[in-house]
């Protein structure tokens, strides 16, 4: 996304050219029976050489309205630095910048979908931290396209101009999105709904255009934080409703591997035990709900209702500040850098495991969750998966705590979230 400056904002979220790739291969297994459907993910292939940690946190910050602050945008050129010096040593001792290694990290997945008469793919980001279905389109300027695919609504028969409503999506740089609507036959995985609403990009922040494997995104939080006015939309989980067996959707995010989300029902053979379900605050639309308190290591566990949003578009954990210093107390030589915008620590050292409470269950994020990723690929600190919410206004359940459970978002009325426990990878 662009900075208060533009200049220097373009070029903190800039890759490296190193980090560019060919056009991702991405392969979505679909088992569909009815009305439920199951969505197999695989690694986006794309990218993950310029995996810069600190523009996670920039990016979570843009995507809440929330400017980040001036440590965050400094980190983020700091360690583009020091991932561009490491490359560059790395080819002058090999002779070959194919000897980089890749960082260990969960990248982001995208799904494919269909969109229009004859059908026209695109691959979008399922997120439930967001009410949008916005896509790249042929209305989209094209220095703002780099390598997307764009959805035209021109060469399909089924497409309907939504007369006189527009859509916006402010950041908190001051950067956006915005654009037209349409309504269009929509499908994921053979779950077809006709006459959704699609937001057709007339802008797009800078951040999306530098994601060349992101057409757009599907939103998968509660209508009413859909942005189209005069009259917003529903999100596609809504109009899918009616053609589910239940009115449910389910995340089985993986640690290093890939996942899946089955729309329609909730696959038993996915979890252990029960389901723990909670209330769900709908308001303003996210999927908001309290833990019930955490525990670090061994250590005995602190009843707490702490407030957040379980959001699969938002990478690592944000908690309170003192939940946080209480975690990277016990990891020797972990510090809260400015310099990388967040907590750090040397790679070698042992972290503890975190575990969150969900009503009365208990769900452990292992220790190699949180211990995320080295700061350049050549470097021995490694960023924490673990990051204060300080500044952002509310808690962020990222992947790095979605993937230590089985989660079950119910449409139901009053809606409700459901944890359950797993077989994890460490």
């Amino acid at each position: 996304m662009v900075s208060l400056t533009d200049l220097f904002l373009a070029s903190l979220l800039v890759p490296t050219s190193l980090g560019s790739a060919l056009p991702p291969r991405i392969i979505d297994t679909i088992d569909q029976r009815g009305g439920r459907v199951t969505l197999k993910q695989v690694r986006n292939p794309r990218g993950h050489k310029a995996f810069n940690p600190a523009r996670a946190t920039y990016r979570t910050f843009l995507k809440y309205g929330v400017p980040a602050p001036d440590y965050i945008k400094k980190a983020v050129a700091h360690i583009d630095e020091e991932q561009e010096e490491a490359f560059a040593r790395i080819k002058r001792d090999t002779g070959s910048a194919a000897a980089i290694p890749i960082n260990e990290v969960d990248i982001a997945y995208v799904t494919p979908v269909t969109i229009g008469t004859p059908p026209q793919t695109l691959m979008l980001d399922l997120d439930t931290g967001s009410s949008d279905l916005w896509v790249f389109s042929s209305l989209t300027p094209s220095n703002q396209v780099r390598g997307q695919e764009i959805y035209s609504p021109t060469k399909s028969s089924t497409s309907k101009l939504l007369s006189g409503h527009t859509w916006s999506i402010r950041y908190g740089d001051g950067s956006g999105s915005r654009g037209t609507v349409y309504t269009d036959n929509f499908t994921i995985g053979g779950l077809e709904v006709k006459s959704q609403a699609v937001q057709a990009a007339l802008e797009v922040s800078s951040s999306f255009t530098q994601e060349q494997s992101l057409d757009g995104l599907v939103g998968l939080g509660f209508s009413a934080l859909n942005t189209v006015r005069p009259s917003s939309q529903l999100t596609f989980f809504d109009n899918a409703r009616p053609n589910l067996d239940e009115e449910v959707f389910t995340a089985d995010l993986k640690y290093h591997a890939t996942g899946s989300y089955d729309f329609g029902f909730i696959d038993s053979k996915k979890y252990a035990g029960n389901i723990t379900y909670t209330a769900v605050q709908q308001s303003p639309g996210y999927w908001t709900h309290s833990l019930s308190g955490y525990s670090v290591g061994s250590g005995a566990f602190q009843a707490s209702q702490i407030s957040g949003i379980s959001d699969t578009g938002t990478t690592l954990l944000y908690l309170p500040t003192a939940i946080v210093t209480a975690y990277y107390r016990q990891v020797q030589g972990a510090q809260n850098s400015q310099y990388y915008g967040g907590y750090v620590f040397p790679c070698s050292s042992t972290l503890p495991t975190f575990t969150f409470g969900i009503e009365g269950a208990r769900f452990t994020i292992p220790a190699s969750y949180i211990n995320y990723t080295r700061i350049s690929p050549t470097s021995t600190t490694c960023y924490g998966g673990l990051q204060s919410s300080s500044g952002l206004g509310i808690n962020i359940f990222g992947d790095v705590a979605l993937k230590a459970a089985f989660v079950v978002f119910s449409g139901t009325n009053p809606p409700r979230i459901g944890f359950a426990i797993k077989p994890l990878a460490s």
